[in-house]
């Protein structure tokens, strides 16, 4: 089973891309993991390791996908 990780920060864009990611990945096929940067700000880290450049993104075993444009991760890091 694949690895999930949506990365967001509660804007309207990444809160209307999480309900899609949410409702189109089949559970069957990845576990889905929602980390939001803006309340779980230890993990910012972790999203730029990941290849995070804005949110909301989609990390699926190691590739990254980005979605629309809700922020940079360095105006996340900003607050």
């Amino acid at each position: 089973m694949a690895k999930a990780v949506f990365y967001h920060a509660g804007c309207k864009v990444c809160v209307n891309a999480e309900k899609m990611v949410l409702d189109y990945l089949d559970p069957s096929k990845a576990a889905v993991e929602i980390v939001h940067l803006g309340e779980q700000r230890n993990r910012i880290a972790e999203a730029e390791e990941a290849g995070v450049q804005s949110v909301p993104a989609l990390v699926i075993d190691g590739n990254v996908f980005h979605m629309n444009f809700g922020a940079s991760l360095e105006d996340v890091k900003k607050g």
